[in-house]
């Protein structure tokens, strides 16, 4: 290796993915001679990182669901530390995780190497207390959303919108489709706690659903590390449904083919909006840390379709809404009425279209922003 050594943590699913692209990108930059030294999962892995643990170890969210993990988090958390200052790297690039991330800067600082966080805090929708703690530990911020900058005028660290990689291009269809009935999509989340939470209402969905419409077909693309707890979970559904364990980009091409999905809160919401997919957004949090966040809020909505688009685009239930016939009703007029999908579709093509960046493929404007620290 004759080029510079990246740095990368991610901890969960969606932080993978973005990594794996943007470590593309880094090679493209720089030609090749990019090293990368870290943690990632699955598809940074393939890249070329040797994680130095299981990502896995990290995908815990919540407040309150944090709590039975957190001793196992805080020994990775100095591991990593320890790890990071003994490989001295030219820079380090953080990438979501926001709690683990902030306290994995926190301890090093101040660093021998620049700090970059990849995808900002949601201080625009809860927390703006955090703008002051990221700003003392991090060089440069990397944001997906356009809205984000003003958040960060004034705050002393450097914020680079580099655009949305889920906005950049079409994704390939389809493994869903079967030319008979309705594919519907069943996205209960990529961590534990969202399988045991939310798998038995999309039951009760799915199983409303195979009445109504008998050739419809169910489908659950999910991720390596909970394939397992969806498979356990799913064991004693009365109708059929597929579990298709795929990475973030085989995930997509599953999705594609969908005539409607019921999905939670999370990054997933662009993924489907991304492809066109109309949908509803379903949520249910241990009740303590809910009453917690609900004090804390200050948008809206949840899902980040909306929250964008600034009205409800897709239906959300969230919470004591999170109700099996509720979330069955709202599917039943996408499958039943056109308009609804096809409202959905245009407004979600225009949140789409405001992600992209005028300077080319979110990964590579954010790899020149990292290499221009290096």
């Amino acid at each position: 290796m004759t080029g510079p050594l990246v740095y990368l943590v991610a901890g969960e699913p969606s932080g993978d993915a973005l990594g794996a692209e943007l470590m593309r990108a880094l090679v493209r930059e720089t030609g090749g001679t990019v090293g990368f030294a870290g943690v990632g999962g699955p598809e940074m892995e393939e890249e070329g990182l040797a994680s130095i643990y299981p990502m896995s170890e990290l995908s815990v969210m919540g407040l309150i669901e944090v709590v039975p993990g957190l001793a196992r988090v805080l020994r990775r958390l100095a591991q990593t530390a320890r790890h990071l200052c003994a490989t001295r790297p030219d820079v380090l690039v953080t990438i979501d995780s926001q709690a683990f991330s902030r306290r994995l800067a926190e301890r090093i600082h101040p660093a021998p190497f620049p700090v970059v966080h990849y995808v900002g805090p949601t201080v625009w929708a809860w927390r703006p207390s955090r703008i002051q703690k990221v700003s003392s530990v991090v060089d440069r911020l990397l944001l997906l959303f356009p809205f984000e900058l003003s958040c960060w005028e004034g705050s002393g660290v450097d914020a680079v919108y580099v655009g949305h990689p889920l906005a950049d291009g079409k994704n390939e269809c389809s493994s869903c489709t079967n030319g008979k009935g309705p594919c519907i999509v069943l996205l209960p989340g990529s961590r534990k706690g969202e399988i045991r939470r939310h798998l038995p209402i999309f039951r009760e969905v799915a199983e409303r659903l195979a009445r109504d419409i008998p050739d419809a077909r169910m489908v659950i693309p999910t991720v390596a590390h909970v394939v397992a707890d969806v498979r356990h979970g799913t064991r004693s559904w009365s109708c059929p449904v597929e579990i298709m364990e795929r990475s973030s980009a085989g995930r997509l091409r599953v999705m594609a083919g969908a005539d409607a999905a019921v999905a939670v809160s999370g990054t997933v919401a662009l993924e489907l909006a991304s492809l066109g997919i109309p949908h509803v957004i379903a949520y249910r949090a241990n009740p303590l840390t809910a009453a917690i966040v609900r004090r804390l809020v200050t948008v809206r909505y949840a899902s980040l379709v909306n929250i964008i688009a600034e009205q409800g685009v897709t239906p959300e239930f969230i919470q004591d809404e999170c109700r099996a016939d509720a979330i069955h009703d709202a599917l039943r007029r996408i499958l039943d009425d056109p308009r609804e999908g096809g409202t959905q579709k245009r407004h979600m093509a225009n949140v789409m279209r405001s992600l992209r960046h005028p300077e080319g493929p979110s990964s590579a404007v954010a790899a020149r922003a990292i290499l221009e620290l290096v």
